[in-house]
């Protein structure tokens, strides 16, 4: 090669490469690689990124969390939501669940069957449209509020299933999920078991309408978690995450994280199926050094052998 060649195409080439490194600077290097998909939330770490919410996201992807859910996503101001999903993009971040406004709650239980309450859940869902275009979402977390105790079981679940059939045909031609979530916190909610919810969905029959398994609240409510989400896996489309007693970071209670995130992992990649695993609980320990220690702990749940 003539040597004003070679120069000529080195410098193509070095400038290919500034050009290709302009492209790729704003994607972070992640300090560490999951093999899960851990979706952290605001304020987990903002002892060590600081109270700016964009700058949370960026401390959340350089830490290798490249997914956030956000509960109350809805009531955020429409630019704030804006510029969290443009960060988000920039980032190659996912979004996951953000709770619907109203989907459901002491005050507004589904298994009552009262059209009013109906009405509150469905401009609920369709709010929950508007929000889910505007940040990139797929799920919403809905809760069907408490029992009518003043009615039969059966009667209750048949209202239940009939109201999320009608949230479920707002949210399937989006392409969006409303994941029902059993919980612990209280003995007057209605849904409450992984087997409860599994029967609810499959009575919607929708594919917008599946089973969010929160893993602290089902250790509470349940236990055999393995078990469990075996039998219930084909309506599972989200998982959270916290550790029973205290709900906070795994490796501080009982539950061996490290065993079921490998059951989770070990499945998803034979069925070529991928979950968000929403970290959905607080820190063990205050300031940096708990912000420290939770990412410390999350390396080590991760460390399962494939």
């Amino acid at each position: 090669m003539l040597r004003r060649n070679f120069v000529k195409s080195t410098l193509g080439l070095a400038g290919a490469a500034i050009a290709a490194g302009d492209a790729f600077a704003t994607a972070p290097m992640a300090k560490n690689k999951f093999k899960l998909k851990y979706a952290s939330h605001f304020g987990m770490f903002q002892n060590s990124a600081g109270k700016d919410l964009i700058d949370q996201l960026k401390f959340m992807a350089d830490q290798g969390f490249m997914a956030l859910e956000d509960n109350g996503m809805m009531g955020r101001p429409v630019e704030q939501q804006e510029a969290i999903a443009k960060e988000m993009s920039r980032l190659g971040m996912e979004m996951g669940v953000f709770v619907v406004d109203k989907g459901g709650n002491g005050a507004n239980t589904l298994a009552a069957g009262k059209q009013e309450y109906i009405d509150i859940f469905l401009n609920g869902c369709k709010k929950a449209v508007e929000v889910a275009k505007r940040v990139n979402a797929k799920w919403m977390t809905v809760v069907p509020g408490d029992f009518e105790r003043n009615l039969p079981i059966g009667v209750q679940t048949g209202n239940v299933i009939d109201a999320l059939r009608r949230g479920a045909e707002i949210l399937e031609p989006h392409g969006l999920v409303m994941v029902l979530e059993p919980l612990s916190d209280s003995p007057n909610l209605f849904l409450r078991t992984s087997d409860q919810t599994y029967e609810i969905c499959r009575g919607v029959n929708s594919k917008s309408c599946k089973i969010l398994y929160d893993i602290y609240h089902m250790q509470k409510n349940e236990g055999r978690l393995i078990y469990n989400i075996d039998r219930t896996w084909s309506e599972i489309d989200y998982f959270q995450i916290g550790d029973e007693p205290g709900r906070k970071e795994p490796t501080t209670g009982e539950i061996n994280y490290k065993n079921v995130f490998k059951y989770i992992y070990d499945r998803s990649k034979k069925e070529g199926k991928s979950f968000i695993m929403g970290m959905e609980h607080g820190n063990s320990k205050q300031g940096k050094e708990g912000e420290e220690a939770l990412i410390k702990a999350y390396v080590e749940s991760d460390g399962f052998t494939i």
